[in-house]
């Protein structure tokens, strides 16, 4: 069970001079160490509708479920303060979507943001309040309770217990991961942004599509196959959120991996909407009835040699930076830039770091889970240390493995560019799409000498 102690409910308060945005904050994490209740920004958001609308946004992400939305799920969101921006996330409960709202350094008016993590309280009033927000009058937020506040307040007024989904926590690491490989496909004009979110459904019906959009000019335009520069749309009624600003919109910007070669293949895709001062994105994962939480792209970076010791010393020089460099911070431990990225990873497993696409870079926040829960909880990387450890399971050649499986014997090649495939059933159906497989991962580690008594 997650728990959230809040001093009362945030709400939106109507003062002479306009209204007032009171996020109330629980269980965060800053400089100082863990705060029960901390502030993190005291002024005005200079586009008060826009960023309300935002704010409503991340919230439906929250409180939607895109596969099988009969069950209903609502985790509050994550806010990060950067020093110089508020990031807003939160992910849907089937966890097939990942919604940010960073409010930058334009999109605020007052005190720098502080430094830190925490959850911010979000419900039905607040909801109502944020709705009835309009352009022409001003806005004062305030993320947590001043020090008066939180001495006059005799303790938490409001506590929220949610069930916390594994799925939920392997989420923010594999999103990160994915997003890394990402790249600027197309970027539409607010106008043609507009038209092009508009004709996308609102909701999936029986079975949900997946299709492929393209650059064509100052639109895009669909196709049937993901040819060179096209991004994958996987479930387009997920975007639905989006619909909220689009009357605030200045453009739209995708992102995707390259164009998947297998014709039946899907993909994840970021979908970016600008908004004055701010940035609002939607992160769709390669599949409607799939969630990020079995995309295995953490796996190789946890089963790394050494990474949860370098894991150790770059969580050490982190400091809520809006913007990681992994090189300064290569330099800074002495690690190659390669083994400072497999930490980044790892640390991301226990939510301290994600990916910006828009600034091609990490950024670090903390939440409250640890690595070696998502360690855990992943029945590949388990399947692959005991096959690792296990005598005579795993036999190395000279470019080819055999693991031996029960009764089976499935044989890891080595290909010319160096990566490894399998000839079991998994690998045949992703072909390394949903991360290694669990004979891959037992080569890797054996050949890294992961455990001794595997040598």
């Amino acid at each position: 069970m997650q728990t959230y102690a809040y001093l009362r409910p945030s709400a939106v308060h109507q003062k002479t001079a306009g209204r007032a945005l009171a996020l109330e904050t629980s269980g965060g994490a800053g400089p100082l160490g863990a705060t029960a209740n901390p502030r993190f920004f005291s002024g005005f958001l200079t586009s008060p509708a826009a960023a309300a609308a935002a704010l409503l946004a991340v919230a439906d992400v929250a409180a939607a479920r895109y596969h099988q939305p009969q069950l209903r799920a609502s985790l509050d969101p994550v806010v990060t303060a950067g020093g110089d921006r508020l990031r807003f996330e939160s992910f849907s409960g089937c966890c097939g979507v990942h919604a940010r709202l960073d409010v930058l350094a334009d999109g605020l008016d007052g005190d720098d943001p502080g430094h830190g993590t925490t959850n911010v309280d979000v419900n039905n009033p607040l909801r109502e309040g944020l709705s009835r927000i309009g352009a022409g009058e001003p806005l004062h937020l305030a993320v947590g309770p001043d020090a008066l506040e939180v001495t006059t307040l005799d303790g938490p007024m409001v506590e929220k217990k949610v069930p916390l989904p594994e799925r939920w926590v392997r989420g923010f690491a594999e999103t990160q991961v994915l997003t890394a490989g990402f790249d600027l496909r197309a970027e539409l004009p607010a106008a043609e942004a507009v038209r092009f979110l508009r004709t996308l459904p609102r909701t999936g019906g029986r079975g949900s599509t997946t299709g492929w959009v393209v650059p064509a000019g100052r639109t895009l335009r669909p196709t049937s196959r993901p040819v060179p520069g096209a991004v994958c749309l996987p479930g387009p009624e997920r975007l639905a959120a989006l619909q909220r600003v689009l009357r605030h919109a200045l453009g739209l910007r995708v992102y995707g991996p390259p164009a998947a070669a297998a014709p039946g293949a899907s993909a994840a895709s970021a979908w970016e909407v600008v908004l004055p001062g701010m940035r609002l994105t939607l992160t769709l994962s390669p599949d409607a009835s799939r969630g990020f939480s079995g995309e295995g792209g953490v796996l190789t970076a946890l089963a790394a040699e050494g990474s949860e010791e370098d894991a150790e010393l770059i969580a050490t020089l982190l400091a809520w930076e809006p913007r990681i460099d992994p090189a300064e911070l290569a330099a800074q431990s002495g690690l190659t830039v390669e083994r400072v990225r497999a930490a980044l990873t790892r640390l991301g497993t226990a939510g301290q770091i994600g990916y910006d696409p828009a600034d091609a870079a990490h950024f670090h926040r903390v939440l409250p889970y640890d690595a070696g829960r998502a360690e855990a909880h992943n029945p590949r990387l388990r399947a692959a240390r005991a096959l690792a450890a296990a005598a005579g399971a795993v036999r190395l050649g000279d470019g080819l493995a055999e693991v031996t499986v029960d009764d089976h014997v499935q044989r890891v090649r080595t290909g010319a560019d160096g990566q490894l495939g399998c000839t079991c059933l998994w690998w045949a159906k992703y072909r390394g799409g949903r991360g290694p497989c669990k004979h891959v991962l037992a080569v890797g580690l054996v050949r890294a000498g992961q455990p001794e008594a595997a040598r």
